[in-house]
């Protein structure tokens, strides 16, 4: 028991989880995390380097869900490593300063992509109920703005909340339940207080993808109530459809997420596999399918990702 004694949190060396009662079959689970990997970089870098380089793109508009993709290939990146590491070479071992910095950029992305698209919803507001102004009020330099607030308030809310998991001791298993660092997985594990962390990391989430969830539904209020006050049919079904990229980008943010806090809250009975295969694949959804909707329905950032592999092609 030697080894569960109370240790100082340099020093803690954390045990990742691949799927429990699966493990002779890691190889082929790794099989879709692999083809969902490769979908989510190889799409986001291709919407990404298509808004980059074709000058078509360079509006608006067009920023924000470079934005969404920038976000989505640092929410995969966060997790790759560790999570194929397992399932290809059972590499479970993690020291504490890596566990806290995965733990970061996993709740700083997913930050990020809920601010995002909150910006977003404004766009659409902003686009459609006053669409002659659109362009002065949503300048450059403002979106510029807005990407380095949506960063530093990312920086701000979560720093705190990972920074004061060093001041705890770890006296317990060093199992964690994951393939990746999740915060409530790792106070679990230590023999210190940990109210004080507690109470920082929910209001973080509060303040970040709470508040999110709640402003973003409210100017959805305020487009429909926009939308429908156009007197033509014909203007109003376009005024919509300008949406439907967003509404799905919104949709596959949350759905995942209720999803995976309702198996956590009413799904005990559940084995533990449902668990991680949920967890495993909550983070990655976003990031596979946003560039698949922005492709198929943004009918410019479309004809870009097809001229770009046409001329791939030549």
């Amino acid at each position: 028991m030697s080894n569960l004694k109370n240790t100082t949190s340099s020093s803690v060396i954390f045990l990742l989880t691949g799927v429990p009662g699966l493990e002779a079959f890691h190889n082929w689970i790794s099989i879709p995390f692999c083809f969902l990997y490769a979908t989510a970089l190889s799409g986001n870098s291709l919407v990404l380097f298509a808004i980059v380089t074709q000058p078509s793109l360079h509006e608006p508009m067009y920023y924000f869900p470079s934005m969404l993709s920038t976000t989505d290939l640092g929410l995969s990146v966060s997790t790759l490593f560790t999570m194929l590491g397992i399932f290809w070479f059972n590499a479970r071992e993690i020291s504490f300063n890596a566990c806290l910095s995965q733990m970061f950029f996993i709740k700083f992305f997913t930050v990020m992509e809920s601010s995002v698209l909150l910006a977003m919803a404004f766009d659409r507001f902003v686009a459609i109920s006053d669409p002659l102004r659109y362009a002065i009020i949503l300048t450059d330099s403002r979106i510029t703005q807005i990407g380095v607030a949506i960063v530093i308030r990312g920086v701000l809310t979560l720093t705190p909340m990972v920074a004061l998991l060093t001041r705890l001791s770890y006296c317990r298993s060093r199992v964690l339940h994951h393939s990746y660092c999740f915060h409530p997985d790792v106070m679990k594990l230590s023999c210190t207080d940990t109210r004080l962390n507690n109470a920082v990391g929910l209001t973080a989430m509060i303040s970040t993808v709470g508040v999110d969830s709640i402003l973003i539904p409210c100017s959805y209020v305020l487009i429909i109530k926009t939308i429908l006050s156009i007197a033509s049919p014909e203007e109003r079904k376009k005024a919509f459809s300008t949406c439907i990229s967003h509404i799905g980008a919104v949709a596959i943010f949350c759905i995942p997420l209720i999803s995976m806090s309702f198996v956590h809250r009413f799904g005990k009975r559940a084995p533990a596999y449902v668990h991680t295969m949920i967890a495993n694949t909550y983070l990655l959804i976003p990031p596979v399918m946003n560039p698949i909707i922005y492709s198929v329905k943004t009918k410019q950032i479309r004809r870009a990702v097809i001229k770009i592999l046409h001329s791939k092609d030549t």
